[in-house]
């Protein structure tokens, strides 16, 4: 099958950032959600990783429903019109404006992701409401200043922005500049935001993941690391963190199940805070 035949993901022509001989992280997330925005590269090392940690798709789909809750709790009860989503992804069900401007049509998001194929999906199928915008930075999240500065005319940084960063910061390896990345962020938008993330464990029975891990970075770009729980809640430093503060992303107020059980646990922390 040729890269650009129905069914494969659009290559930007003369991208050279594009590899289809390499798995990448956006791609492979759309196969474990059960997209086709993928390569046979992608599928491969995804049902690897799958055979290694068999609980990678829940994980991936609990990820995907915490945004949906998160952005509605923001948009019907925080009163957030403003949405800064770092680390898109290719286009699913639930995007974050499609989410927000369901509850408030004039809502603002910009996606940020340095990915072309993820750029080229997102211009065609994000399309905003009339009252609202949707915009798409191409940026990379180690480096916040250009971020920061390609904000407005889209965003206004003296009104409350939501920072959504789902599983994000583990790619970026060095802690401490993980750390330096949400500063940055947050430092520049006012009090009344709000900091969302996801980040991958090995704890919450995540233990089966190393392996899967090491696998991934041998075989698929970018790579990636956990972090504990203690590592985590240090990006959420001089942050206001809501209940129920930083739980499995599937456990962050859930939808209540017919029998009042709630979802299992995946190891995948999420929290979200406020600037005060």
């Amino acid at each position: 099958m040729s890269p650009n035949e129905p069914g494969e993901p659009q290559i930007p022509v003369g991208d050279s950032r594009i590899r289809t001989d390499v798995a990448h992280n956006a791609r492979v997330w759309n196969h474990w959600l059960g997209g086709k925005d993928n390569y046979p590269v992608d599928r491969a090392v995804g049902d690897h990783v799958t055979g290694l940690y068999p609980s990678i798709g829940e994980v991936a789909r609990a990820d995907r429903a915490f945004l949906g809750r998160v952005v509605t709790f923001l948009a019907a009860e925080a009163g957030i019109r403003q949405f800064l989503d770092i680390g898109t992804g290719l286009p699913t069900v639930q995007n974050t404006h499609e989410v927000a401007q369901r509850v408030a049509p004039e809502s603002r998001v910009v996606y940020v992701d340095n990915d072309p194929i993820v750029l080229t999906h997102a211009r065609a199928l994000l399309t905003s409401s009339a009252q609202g915008r949707t915009e798409y930075i191409d940026a990379d999240a180690h480096d916040p200043a250009v971020i920061v500065g390609a904000l407005r005319p889209t965003l206004d940084p003296d009104r409350p922005i939501a920072v959504i960063m789902l599983g994000i910061l583990n790619f970026v390896l060095d802690t401490e500049q993980a750390r330096s990345v949400v500063r940055t962020l947050m430092a520049a938008v006012p009090s009344g935001s709000y900091l969302v993330l996801t980040h991958p464990t090995l704890e919450l029975g995540g233990e089966g993941n190393a392996e899967a891990m090491a696998f991934w970075n041998e075989n698929a770009t970018p790579p990636i690391r956990a972090r504990t729980g203690a590592e985590i809640a240090s990006f959420l430093d001089g942050l206001e963190l809501l209940e129920p503060g930083l739980v499995s992303c599937s456990r962050w107020r859930p939808e209540p199940a017919p029998d009042g059980s709630l979802p299992p646990v995946v190891a995948q922390y999420g929290a979200v805070a406020r600037k005060p």
